[in-house]
């Protein structure tokens, strides 16, 4: 891995600002850093987000948790990155997106009360 590289990635999980600079002008992409926010003071927006996030690399594994010397990879790694703790089994992973489940069905609900409270003004 080059030095470039190794500042695009974050040791401790995830990009930094400066590989999600070379994602967008790469891929044309606008990532933004994960949520590390507590969910009393997410938004909606955010909880989608995460929940989403949780759900898309937990739910089913696409790769080991740890590497061959016992340290996390990078899938796990995503998860500090996100205010999360690194997963070190796939059981913990099941719980970061049974999390993200939970976190999708909050922000349905808000939605549908949002949705309630519109048509009840109208």
């Amino acid at each position: 891995m080059t030095t470039r590289t190794k500042a695009r990635k974050d040791p401790k999980g995830g990009l930094t600002a400066a590989g999600r600079e070379h994602y967008r002008k790469a891929e044309g992409a606008k990532l933004k850093p994960g949520v590390k926010k507590r969910l009393s003071d997410m938004t909606p927006d955010e909880m989608k987000r995460k929940g989403s996030f949780l759900r898309r690399h937990f739910a089913t594994l696409r790769g080991p948790l740890r590497d061959d010397d016992g340290k996390p990879t990078r899938l796990a790694l995503q998860a500090h990155a996100w205010g999360e703790p690194v997963p070190r089994t796939p059981e913990a992973a099941r719980k970061l997106a049974d999390k993200g489940t939970r976190l999708l069905e909050r922000y349905r609900k808000h939605q549908e009360k949002e949705k309630a409270s519109r048509k009840a003004g109208a």
